[in-house]
C-alpha cells in the first residue's frame, strides 16, 4: 500500500517519512500540488497527508482537485498545518474533503494511530475487492456450466420425446397410453425449462437475448398462440381483441415466447373463474402495445420484483411448473426489441401485464 506525502519543505517530508516508514507501506513524496497530481495519475494511494500552506497550489486546492476526479476522490486526506488551531481552518479542511486535520507540532503516537486506522481500512477494501473478483469469476463459470448443461441436455431429451410419442401411438392398453402421455408432457415442460436456462445464460454471458428481425404480423401470431392455449386449457376462457395494424419489425419466435409466457402466467396465477383478456393495440404509428389481463391483484412489494429472475418461484401455487424465469425472459425480449414490459394491478382486483414494442428494429438487437 502507498501513502502520498505532500509538503513544500523537505525537512517536513523527512520527518513524516521517518515517523511512517514501515515494511508494508511505500511512501511517495511531492513538494508541490502539481507534483502530487502527477503521482496521483500513476499510483494507487491508500492515504494522502497534505500540508495546507504551500505556494502556487495550497492543500485545500489540491484536495478539491482530487475530489473532482473519479480516480482520486476516494483517497482519504489528512491535512497537516502549522497554522493556529481555529474553527474556521478546521471547517475549511473538512469542507474541502479531508477526513482529519492535524496541527504541528505533530504527536507521533497520534499520527501513527490515525495512519494505522486508514491502512487497516485499505487492507479490508483490498480483501473485499479480491473476494468480489473471485465470486464474479465463480458466477461466470457457473453460468457457463448452466449454458453447456442446457445445450447438452437437449439431445437426450429429444430422444425421450420421440420415444414417448411413438409409445403413445403404438400402445394397445390405456395404462401404457396414459404413462406415455405423462412422459411426453413432462418432457415438454423440461424442454421449456432448458430453453429458459439457455436464455438466462445468453443474457448473462452474451449481453442479451439475440433477436432476428423480420416482418411479423402480431395479430396472426396472437391468434395462433391463443388457439393453442384454449386447446390446452379448455376450462378457461381466453379472449382476444385487436385494434389497428399489428405489423412490425420483430422476432416472431421470441414474440411467440412472450405471448405464451404471459398467457400461461395469467392462466396459472389468475383467478380461476376470471377471463384472460389479450389485447393488441396497433393504433399508434410507432409502436404496438400488447397486454394480457387476468383476475387477481398482485401486492405492491411483489409487483416491484415480478420481472426479476426466479422471483416467480415465491408465488407459484403449483410445484414443479417452471424455474420462475418466464416473466424475466418476457422483460428481456421486450428490451431486446427496444421496448419495455410493465405490470399494473388496479382496484378492480385485476392485473395487466403490458409489453410495448416499437415497430422498427432496435439498434443493438440484444437485451
Amino acid at each position: 500500500m502507498k501513502i502520498l506525502l505532500v509538503d513544500d519543505l523537505p525537512e517536513n517530508l523527512l520527518a513524516l517519512s521517518a515517523l511512517l516508514r514501515r515494511d508494508d507501506v511505500e511512501l511517495l513524496e511531492a513538494r508541490s500540488g502539481a507534483a502530487a497530481l502527477e503521482l496521483l495519475l500513476v499510483h494507487e494511494f491508500s492515504l494522502a497527508l497534505v500540508d495546507v500552506q504551500m505556494p502556487v497550489m495550497d492543500g485545500f486546492e489540491l484536495a478539491e482537485l482530487m475530489r473532482g476526479n473519479a480516480r482520486t476522490r476516494s483517497i482519504p486526506i489528512i491535512f497537516v498545518t502549522a497554522g493556529a488551531s481555529d474553527a474556521r481552518r478546521i471547517f475549511m479542511g473538512y469542507e474541502s474533503g479531508a477526513v482529519d486535520v492535524l496541527f504541528k507540532p505533530i504527536d507521533p503516537h497520534i499520527l501513527r494511530s490515525k495512519v494505522d486506522v486508514f491502512m487497516e481500512l485499505a487492507r479490508q477494501r483490498q480483501q473485499l475487492a479480491q473476494q468480489l473478483k473471485e465470486k464474479t469469476e465463480t458466477l461466470r463459470l457457473q453460468e457457463m456450466f448452466t449454458a453447456m448443461l442446457g445445450h447438452d441436455l437437449r439431445g437426450p431429451l429429444s430422444a425421450i420425446v420421440m420415444g414417448a410419442i411413438l409409445l403413445e401411438r403404438k400402445a394397445t392398453d390405456e395404462t401404457t397410453r396414459r404413462s406415455a402421455a405423462r412422459t411426453l408432457s413432462s418432457a415438454k415442460l423440461m424442454s421449456h425449462m432448458i430453453a429458459d436456462m439457455l436464455d438466462l445464460a445468453r443474457v448473462r454471458l452474451a449481453g442479451g437475448i439475440p433477436i432476428r428481425h423480420q416482418r411479423v404480423d402480431l395479430g396472426a401470431l396472437l391468434q395462433e398462440s391463443v388457439d393453442e392455449k384454449r386447446a390446452a386449457a379448455p376450462d378457461r376462457r381466453i379472449e382476444l381483441e385487436t385494434a389497428g395494424p399489428l405489423d412490425g419489425d420483430w422476432d416472431a419466435a421470441r414474440l411467440t415466447q412472450v405471448v405464451a409466457n404471459l398467457i400461461g402466467n395469467a392462466l396459472q396465477h389468475g383467478e380461476a373463474g376470471c377471463t384472460v383478456a389479450c389485447r393488441a393495440d396497433g393504433t399508434h404509428v410507432d409502436r404496438v402495445v400488447l397486454s394480457v389481463n387476468n383476475g387477481g391483484r398482485i401486492a405492491e412489494e411483489v409487483r416491484r420484483h415480478v420481472f426479476d429472475p426466479f422471483r416467480g418461484r415465491d408465488t407459484h401455487r403449483v410445484r414443479g411448473d417452471g424455474l420462475g424465469l418466464g416473466l424475466y425472459i418476457v422483460d428481456q425480449i421486450a428490451r431486446a426489441h427496444g421496448g419495455s414490459a410493465d405490470i399494473v394491478s388496479d382496484q378492480d382486483q385485476t392485473t395487466t401485464f403490458r409489453v410495448i414494442l416499437p415497430r422498427r428494429a432496435s439498434a443493438g438487437g440484444r437485451a
